[in-house]
């Protein structure tokens, strides 16, 4: 039985004949580089493309009660509004319903992540200058009391907005496997590589062209991880190990 740590891909590109949502050329972009980059960290890996609504509730809840290593990762992309993504059928997938299938004995200590690439909301972002990185844009927790303990949950973009998508893949997805192509980075705790994520995608993608040209983008994090996680760790290292709280190994903060 293949106990790896494991990652499931879900991702929407067309949508059924009748449905109003847009195709998205680029998701498939966004499975390819997301299979070759979390394959060679070693996580076996699972895509699954343009699923129904009923389809991806059957897919997580089979996928909830699997044996995992250390880590289970998925990623949802499609067309979404906030607290939901939409099935290829155009109906909406509640993702407080897919949270909540992950709390149960086999997941349990288990750590859990979740990438979510979809719009919340048809807000588009301006981008403020502003003198430090104060402004994280946090996601509100009583929305989302549905997350099991020991997960983390990555949308591409804060309640209200939209994320982006082009034909060479999302700002959000390609970012963070090109920071995983670094073994710096693919050392570090998943709480600091998600910061990374953050600062990488604010600072660096702008829009271009029409109406969305200058247009940003800000992740928005959300956790109830109870320990520390190196889910992209080198391989024979634990993913997972218990905070601690000797100041003296203490990891230094990242600039």
């Amino acid at each position: 039985m293949d106990h790896r740590n494991r990652a499931v891909l879900v991702s929407v590109e067309q949508f059924d004949p009748g449905v109003t949502l847009g195709r998205r050329p680029g998701a498939g972009k966004d499975a390819k580089t997301l299979h070759r980059t979390l394959s060679k960290v070693g996580f076996k890996v699972d895509i699954h493309t343009d699923l129904s609504r009923d389809e991806i509730y059957q897919l997580f809840l089979k996928e909830s009660r699997r044996p995992v290593k250390d880590c289970f990762l998925a990623v949802l992309s499609s067309h979404g509004d906030d607290g939901c993504v939409f099935g290829a059928d155009g109906k909406p997938v509640q993702l407080s319903r897919i949270f909540t299938y992950f709390n149960n004995e086999y997941m349990e200590k288990k750590a859990k992540v979740f990438l979510i690439q979809a719009c919340r909301g048809p807000g588009l972002d301006d981008g403020v200058e502003v003198d430090s990185a104060g402004d994280t844009r946090e996601c509100s927790i009583s929305q989302h009391l549905s997350v099991p303990v020991d997960t983390a949950v990555m949308y591409a973009t804060p309640p209200g907005y939209g994320a982006f998508m082009h034909p060479l893949g999302s700002a959000f997805l390609q970012t963070f496997c090109t920071l995983l192509k670094q073994e710096d980075n693919r050392n570090l705790e998943l709480t600091r590589l998600m910061t990374r994520l953050s600062h990488t995608v604010a600072y660096s993608f702008q829009a271009k062209g029409g109406t969305l040209a200058g247009k940003k983008e800000m992740p928005c994090f959300l956790t109830r991880l109870t320990r520390e996680v190196f889910p992209f760790a080198e391989p024979g290292l634990s993913a997972i190990s218990l905070v601690t709280t000797d100041e003296s190994t203490r990891t230094p903060s990242i600039s």
